[in-house]
């Protein structure tokens, strides 16, 4: 199946649930049914279904309780889905894009901490570059800064195009990069943020 196949089965089943919504009327706090039960209602496979609930979920429209299931979060504009999904999962340039925007917000929180840093905090980074890897390694080290640097706009837009820019591209950076990210820390000059990406 192509990219743009597979966009159209993924805004139909964002269609088809938005629909299973308002026609049972679901509430706050209502539960959704399971991704097997709506891969039988809607006829669609279970991935497409997991693929529009992480997205929903992104949105703040549902929350996934582990070991209780999905439920529905406050009422938000449902033609958000719908609008997201065309925007953000259907053309090449802007699956570019979004890393771009990824990658923007990302220099942003280190130049913002460099040099700033306690011993403890630069610990803190040496911990989670050291004891994990690959995606959970970057999602737990931006997470901190972001936390670290009182910017939680930042860091909500950064969550948000990270968990799309997830759907659609592998970035992988070896433990060099995590080094070169401690040394521009502990440096403090900026100019070196810049030379990293």
């Amino acid at each position: 199946m192509t990219r743009s196949q597979n966009g159209k089965v993924y805004e139909g089943v964002l269609s088809q649930l938005q629909s299973y919504i308002e026609r049972n009327h679901l509430k706050p706090g209502d539960k959704l049914p399971s991704e097997r039960e709506l891969s039988e209602q809607l006829q669609v496979g279970r991935s497409s279904i997991r693929e529009a609930f992480r997205a929903m979920e992104l949105l703040g429209l549902i929350e996934t309780r582990r070991g209780e299931g999905t439920f529905m979060r406050a009422y938000r504009p449902y033609h958000m889905v719908e609008l997201l999904s065309n925007f953000l999962l259907n053309e090449s340039r802007t699956r570019e894009e979004l890393v771009t925007a990824k990658q923007m917000l990302e220099k942003e929180v280190l130049t913002l901490l460099v040099g700033k840093l306690s011993d403890d905090q630069l610990k803190e980074v040496d911990r989670i570059c050291t004891e994990h890897e690959g995606k959970e390694r970057h999602q737990l080290l931006f997470h901190y800064l972001f936390e670290q640097c009182d910017q939680h706009l930042l860091l909500s837009m950064w969550q948000f195009i990270s968990g799309f820019t997830n759907t659609v591209h592998t970035i992988e950076y070896e433990s060099a990069w995590y080094r070169s990210v401690q040394s521009v820390l502990e440096s403090g000059d900026r100019v070196d943020v810049l030379s990293i990406f």
